[in-house]
């Protein structure tokens, strides 16, 4: 068996190398125990409602799917807040109750009647509280497990680190695509090294998380791993454990029940030199392998030189300092709104298999788009152009606006990262791309049946109704265009781009400006000529969207050479005309209202 240490918050180096010696099967509980909580005594009613709420939550946990259980018990001074979770998938119902049954026996004597208390199984993590962690998304009541032992002597040290980075990172994107709320994976890497057969992984996050918060909970984990301070660099076994998520990583034996959810194979011999790897499915199983095998697909092949890992544990100690070097973060307020979707810099290298060419979705004045596979969710990642101040407002304006706006209609973002000069937005993917790809041309404006399109045009509107009418705070998009309208796998579309958009005060309607940004042919007179810009703006570029979905023609151009006439002069010439219906799409047919 391995012999894990717990490395408490603050400890002292006396301690830890007394509790390096102590067995695993010994040492359980492995605790953490807040003693500025404060402490309550043996018999009170504090103690009766820590046991009342611990003997409830496992019985819920043990009735549940994913053998998670949180809650709280008592009133006012003597209030407990607590959570029990079992490992899913190869820990049994009757296990997790006589975890939680153990977690119930011990409670009070391991930390003396501390207040808040943190306890450690093989099988589950329980914790009781007098604060109420369960309101946050922190992943708090950190338990820091270690064997205490160091992986064989001449094993490369970087080349391993590494590895077990990859393993641990391929078994959060399984666990993360599990459907909720069973989010938890088991994993395997092997034919690293012949001294080192196998390495285990499990990835787990707390029944109540949503897949978006599981991933960035997992993804910190991961980040902390080998930082210079969580663990020693060889060490073989080591295990991170909170209220939120769960990580750990073995060598030698087994640590759960059940065949690896996610396999990663090297090649033995090639392994000593670190080169690329191939990863595949575990097998057996069915559904939930065949998912694996489809969610490693896209996990980038590794080249590990010894000179690049070293290098690359460097950073992940730095990271945080460096984090936000030579870029203009937005102002303290709004950037506390967006912080708890920043995602590491690695993980979108891994999701967009390092920016290939291949994964480009467009590019744009201001950067390229890719897709990529974030923890088993598809994403486009827009990448601004790097070492340039071009794009950097904008940058600012959409990290703060789209984490405040949630609306249908309009795309959501899932993340950003603003690390090692990189300057990334990740949003949620669409897969028919931008309305003026189909919209325009010959053969693909035939799926824009009249229906999708009054579809299309409704949406927008709602979007429109929302950023000036109904969001907390009155905003101008500024960039109304087709380029900007995204459709989804159902035509439906969804306002992008809020780069150029500016937010309003309570009163004001209108604003002035030197600067003029947009796309030509989508802004009103009053703009262009004078710098006047108010809800008119985006109401006059949506009059203009309305004519292109309708004609199937783009505004900027001439379709009429013997008139010299650009799109909004035909209009109003066959309006007066009264022959309205001859500027309707051909594609159509006769096929509208």
């Amino acid at each position: 068996m391995r012999v894990p240490v717990l490395v408490p918050l603050v400890a002292a180096a006396a301690a830890l190398a007394l509790m390096a010696m102590v067995p695993y099967a010994a040492a359980q509980p492995w605790v953490v125990c807040d003693t500025k909580s404060g402490n309550y005594s043996a018999g009170s009613a504090y103690a009766d409602t820590v046991l009342e709420l611990i003997s409830a939550l496992r019985a819920n946990a043990s009735a549940s799917p994913a053998l998670f259980a949180s809650g709280s018990a008592g009133a006012g001074a003597d209030t407990v807040y607590g959570i029990v979770l079992c490992r899913a998938e190869d820990v049994s119902a009757s296990d997790c109750f006589d975890c939680g049954t153990r977690a119930g026996q011990d409670v009070e004597s391991v930390c003396n009647g501390t207040r808040d208390a943190v306890l450690v199984y093989n099988q589950c993590y329980v914790r009781v509280a007098a604060t109420d962690f369960l309101a946050s998304l922190n992943n708090t009541g950190m338990a820091r497990l270690t064997s205490g032992r160091s992986i064989p002597s001449g094993v490369n040290v970087a080349v391993y680190d590494a590895a077990v980075t990859r393993l641990l990172n391929a078994t959060a994107r399984l666990a993360v695509a599990q459907p909720p709320p069973k989010m938890f994976a088991t994993g395997q890497l092997v034919g690293l090294d012949p001294r080192l057969p196998n390495i285990w992984s499990m990835a787990q996050c707390a029944g109540d998380l949503s897949p978006a918060q599981c991933r960035r909970c997992l993804d910190d984990l991961v980040a902390q791993w080998w930082n210079g301070s969580t663990f020693p660099l060889d060490v073989d076994g080591a295990r991170l454990a909170g209220s939120r998520c769960n990580l750990r990583s073995e060598l030698g034996d087994v640590f759960y029940t059940g065949s690896p959810m996610v396999k990663l194979q090297m090649n033995d011999e090639a392994a000593a030199r670190a080169p690329s790897t191939d990863v595949v499915p575990a097998t057996g199983g069915g559904g939930k392998n065949n998912s694996a095998g489809k969610l490693l697909a896209i996990i980038l092949p590794i080249v590990i030189v010894a000179a690049v890992a070293a290098t690359t544990l460097y950073i992940w100690n730095v990271r945080k300092k460096r984090m936000f070097r030579g870029t203009k973060l937005p102002h303290l307020e709004d950037f506390e709104s967006i912080k708890s979707t920043l995602l590491s810099l690695s993980s979108l290298q891994v999701a967009t298999n390092n920016f290939d060419e291949s994964n480009k979705l467009g590019e744009g004045g201001f950067g390229s788009v890719y897709k990529g596979d974030l923890f088993g969710q598809q994403v486009a990642v827009k990448r601004l152009s790097k070492g340039s101040g071009q794009g950097l407002e904008e940058l600012r304006n959409e990290l703060v606006l789209m984490a405040k706006l949630h609306h249908k209609n309009l795309v959501r973002l899932e993340g950003f990262c603003l690390e090692e000069g990189e300057r990334l937005l990740v949003y949620e993917y669409m897969p028919n791309k931008s309305l003026d790809t189909v919209l325009f041309d010959p053969k693909e404006k035939r799926r824009l049946d009249w229906r999708k399109r009054f579809n299309i045009i409704e949406g927008v509107a709602r979007g429109l109704q929302y950023l000036h009418e109904d969001s907390q705070r009155k905003i101008i998009h500024r960039d109304m265009k087709a380029g900007n309208v995204l459709l989804d796998a159902d035509m439906n579309p969804k306002i992008g781009d809020f780069g150029l958009a500016r937010l309003f005060g309570q009163d004001q309607t209108r604003d002035v400006t030197n600067r003029i940004v947009g796309t030509f042919g989508y802004m009103s007179p009053e703009y262009v000529m004078r710098g006047q810009y108010s809800t008119k703006l985006d109401v006059f570029s949506f009059g203009i969207l309305v004519i292109e979905i309708i004609t199937g023609k783009r505004n900027i151009g001439h379709y009429f050479h013997e008139q010299n006439e650009d799109i909004i002069s035909t209009v109003w010439r066959h309006w007066s005309e009264g022959t309205i219906a001859e500027i309707i799409d051909d594609s159509l047919g006769r096929n509208y209202s």
